[in-house]
């Protein structure tokens, strides 16, 4: 009977310590910033510069997706962003085919089919162009609370814009979930993009 009830209160013990296990595996940290629900899935009606053709959301849905919003002529925030992701991408290897970056001009008036095209083919197979009217254009950066601001043209017309950085990841539901950065590292962006291909 004693030996009966050892062997229970073993089980039991083992029972709650392999629970406990899985509840901490299950809080490990995100290496970015996790924002679950914190913005609207997401939603657009926008033309793709690299095959010249009408796409939607809904065409990128069983891919992880990256949202990044910026312009060709940026001279630094976007080039570096796009290579930051790029090499983050590089870890996953073969996976890196299941996420797909998608860059949003916020300057259309320059930004032609052509000059994104050109643009986005220096960062990798994944990363693909948008853009569409000032309407549809000026609703996506609405929604996701994307800041832009043309600043005073030179002499020539010339003129730089005023953007963040932020990109926006998106599961293959097209729901948001995290938030990146410059500031994180490489090895954190392809260890969060993992997870959610693990998922």
């Amino acid at each position: 009977m004693l030996l009966s009830v050892q062997k229970m209160f073993y089980r039991s013990a083992t029972f709650a310590f392999l629970l406990l296990l899985s509840a901490c595996q299950a809080e490990q940290p995100w290496a970015t910033s996790h924002v679950p629900g914190a913005m609207p899935n997401l939603s657009f009606n926008l033309t793709e510069a690299n095959q010249n053709k009408a796409v939607t959301a809904e065409d990128y849905h069983g891919k992880v997706v990256m949202l990044f919003f910026g312009f060709t002529n940026c001279p630094g925030v976007c080039p570096t962003t796009l290579l930051h992701l790029q090499k983050g991408l590089s870890i996953l290897a073969e996976k890196a085919e299941h996420v797909q970056v998608l860059f949003v001009t916020v300057d259309p008036e320059r930004d032609g089919l052509q000059e994104i095209k050109q643009y986005t083919e220096n960062f990798g197979p994944q990363t693909v162009g948008l853009t569409g009217d000032k309407t549809a254009l000026a609703q996506l950066t609405k929604t996701y609370g994307v800041s832009h601001e043309n600043q005073q043209a030179d002499t020539d017309g010339n003129y730089d814009i005023a953007h963040g950085s932020t990109v926006y990841v998106f599961d293959r539901e097209g729901a948001i979930r995290l938030l990146v950065r410059t500031s994180d590292s490489i090895d954190a962006v392809a260890s969060d993009l993992q997870r959610l291909l693990d998922e």
